[in-house]
Order: structure tokens, then C-alpha cells, then sequence
């Protein structure tokens, strides 16, 4: 049995979903009930009711337009791999009692595959293409909930939070990009209630496993063909570079030890590289060529914090730009400058950040929006501001 199954084998499935029913009815309305919800459940009914959303009706949906559905498709990295999360289903289970649905990381229905009769009944339910599945939106389900928990969810019958959902089961599993980690979306298996099978879990992962597979190998040959475009520029270029793509992965490396990522260049503005100081980033094609900037060797920036909209100012190898920055990521660079070569861990920026080391994903999540904003100008494990950068703030230290 899967760690995250709602049903056991050989469970009476029908006596099981009355049941349910009986406990939704009872715990939603606050009295008592033998059969207590699993945790998972539990959490995520405190969480549907503290929004107060109504577990008798169906709550709003709002499907949005197709030119919009269009558009998230197509900057999807899923819609890379699509036809291989279809074809694993539809290999191995019969396809009249289940649909396949694919959401992007904010939950909205972006693919739907399965028989007609079984979509006009999503339909009914407003489970189409374009609808918003969260919690938050239509209570307990398997979407909203693995997004909710940032885990594999299966839900049976009345453990969905609206009534009108009771008549489903759905799995779901995140999918994420296997390079970064990021959350691409969610891959859910759903049908009637009394068709579930103990083998959808495992089809679930299995899904999930091969589209993240796949995502990887589309990644490896976009990386393949950018060294195979740049191969007569790479043969007259000496001196140590890297060849990037255009989010900053290395696909080729002279000179300098082999690094996996570096900040995505851009080209009005110099990098810091470790390895290799001071850069100019070059396009070529759809990559980048970075090598060191020569003479001019140190990036400087100049951080004024007098006012409540902090701004920075960075010159560097002949170039100079100016952005502004958040308050946040203005306290980030303060703390890191003050703590000199020794830097600082996550869980160290959270203390001084937040009063507790409880918000390391938090400080992670900003320490990377920063580097998206400066480059590399911040070198991590631990952080700390880059051999090749000066820093000068203006006004109050934090």
C-alpha cells in the first residue's frame, strides 16, 4: 500500500463510502463521529473552513478564457512532456473510468484526457479545462491539497470537503523541474469513487517520475544543441569561459572548474563568477558565452538605503545600471556585507531577518529573487557577497 493511499486493499468500498458520508456530515457540522478523518484530511477541512467556504454547495468556479489557457500552456514546461504523462495512463488503465488532469504550479486546469462520458461529468462538477482547483477555490481536493501539503494527496469519496464531489476519488502528485526544484504543477488521476483500483498510486508516481525524467533529457539536448551552435566560436575563443544557456546552465567549461549554474546574464550588465571574477556575458544564439571582464576587475555596487525605496547602483567593466530593490533584499545585503568573508547561513539570515530559525525556505526563496536581480553578485553555501564585489551603503545599517 502507498504511503499516501486513502483506501486499503480489500476495503469494502462502497460500505466505506457511506461511512464518510456519515462522518463529513457530522465533523463538518461540529458534533461527534466514530470514524475520526485522517490527519491529512483533518488539516486540510480546518484550513477550507476557516475560509469559509460551503461544503453543501458547489463554490464558485471560474473558468478563464481560452486565449489564457492557451498562454499558460505555452510557457509550461509541461507541455514538453504532456503526451508522455497520456500515454502512461492510457497504457495501463482503462480510460472510460478515469481522467487525466494537469495543472500548472497555481492550480489551474491546463490538460484533461479521459472518455467523453467521464468529462461531461467533470464538467458537471466544473472540473475543466481553465478552472481553478485549490483549496482555497473548491475546498478539499487532491489538487488543492497536494499543493496545500507540498505532497502526494489521494482523496476518497467524502473526504472531499463539497458534497457534490463525494461521487470521486482523485491522486495527485506534485511535479517539479529537476534541476531547480520549482514546483511545476500537478499531475491528478480522478474517476468515480467506486472504481478506484489500489494500483493508482503507483500509476500516479510512475507518471511523475517519468515526466521528470523526461524534463531532464529535454534539458541535457537544449544544452547539447547550444555546445553544438557555439562549437566554431568555442574553437577561436582562449582564455577560461563558460557557455550558458539563457537561465544560466553551464553546458561547456575551459578553464575554470566545471560548475552546474551560474546567475542567467543579461547582457547590459557585468557578472561575478567565482572562478573567474568580473564577466561580460556575450549572446550567442540562444546561450551565452561569459569570460572575464580583463583589467577592470571588481564590481561595485552602491546601495542607498536613506530612503523607504532602497536603490542600487552597480558599475563594473565599462558598464553601470541602476534598479530598484525591496526592502528586504536591501536588509539581505546589509547583513551579508557586515558579515564579511565568514558570511552567513539560512538559518542565520532567518535569525536576524524573522527573530527565529524558522523561515529558511522564506529566506531562501528571497536570497534567490536577489540574485535575479543583481546576478551573482551573491555566492551561497554559505552566502556571502562575491570575491569580485565592493559594496558601499549609503544611510542606515540594518
Amino acid at each position: 500500500m502507498s504511503m499516501f493511499s486513502a483506501v486499503r486493499p480489500g476495503t469494502d468500498l462502497p460500505s466505506y463510502a457511506r461511512d464518510l458520508r456519515r462522518m463529513h456530515d457530522a465533523v463538518i457540522a461540529g458534533g461527534a463521529s466514530t470514524l475520526q478523518p485522517r490527519d491529512l484530511v483533518a488539516r486540510s477541512w480546518t484550513r477550507v473552513l476557516d475560509a469559509g467556504l460551503d461544503p453543501d454547495g458547489t463554490n464558485a468556479r471560474d473558468p478563464l478564457p481560452v486565449e489564457e489557457v492557451e498562454r499558460r500552456r505555452r510557457v509550461s514546461q509541461l507541455s514538453g512532456v504532456i503526451d508522455e504523462l497520456r500515454e502512461v495512463i492510457s497504457s495501463v488503465a482503462d480510460e472510460s473510468h478515469l481522467l487525466l488532469v494537469v495543472t500548472d504550479a497555481d492550480g489551474i486546469i491546463l490538460w484533461r484526457s479521459g472518455s467523453a462520458r467521464l468529462r461531461r461529468r467533470a464538467d458537471e462538477l466544473g472540473f475543466e479545462v481553465g478552472a481553478l482547483w485549490t483549496e482555497a477555490a473548491v475546498g478539499t481536493n487532491a489538487i488543492g491539497t497536494a499543493l496545500a501539503e507540498a505532497a502526494p494527496v489521494q482523496l476518497f469519496s467524502a473526504e472531499h470537503f463539497e458534497q457534490t464531489q463525494h461521487p470521486w476519488y482523485c491522486t495527485a502528485s506534485p511535479i517539479h523541474d529537476p534541476r531547480t526544484g520549482e514546483l511545476l504543477g500537478i499531475v491528478d488521476v480522478s474517476g468515480p469513487a467506486l472504481t478506484l483500483h489500489p494500483t493508482i498510486t503507483a500509476l500516479v508516481e510512475t507518471a511523475v517520475r517519468l515526466a521528470e525524467s523526461q524534463l531532464w533529457r529535454h534539458h541535457e539536448h537544449r544544452l547539447e544543441r547550444l555546445r553544438t551552435a557555439a562549437a566554431p566560436r568555442l574553437a577561436s575563443t582562449d582564455g577560461p569561459l563558460l557557455l550558458v544557456d539563457e537561465h544560466g546552465w553551464v553546458a561547456h567549461a575551459s578553464g575554470i572548474a566545471a560548475r552546474d549554474r551560474i546567475a542567467a546574464p543579461r547582457g547590459d550588465r557585468a557578472v561575478t563568477v567565482p572562478g573567474l571574477g568580473l564577466c561580460i556575458p556575450e549572446q550567442i544564439g540562444d546561450g551565452w558565452l561569459v569570460r572575464p571582464a580583463g583589467a577592470d576587475t571588481r564590481l561595485r555596487i552602491t546601495l542607498d538605503a536613506r530612503t523607504a525605496a532602497p536603490t542600487v547602483e552597480v558599475t563594473g567593466a565599462d558598464r553601470s545600471w541602476r534598479s530598484p530593490l525591496t526592502a528586504r533584499h536591501a536588509e539581505i545585503l546589509q547583513l551579508l556585507h557586515r558579515s564579511g568573508r565568514e558570511g552567513m547561513s539560512a538559518v542565520d539570515l532567518s535569525r536576524e531577518m524573522y527573530g527565529d530559525p524558522d523561515h529558511v525556505v522564506t529566506v531562501r526563496a528571497e536570497v534567490s529573487r536577489l540574485r535575479r536581480v543583481l546576478g551573482t553578485v551573491v555566492e551561497t553555501r554559505p552566502y556571502r557577497l562575491g570575491d569580485a564585489v565592493a559594496l558601499t551603503v549609503l544611510g542606515p545599517v540594518g
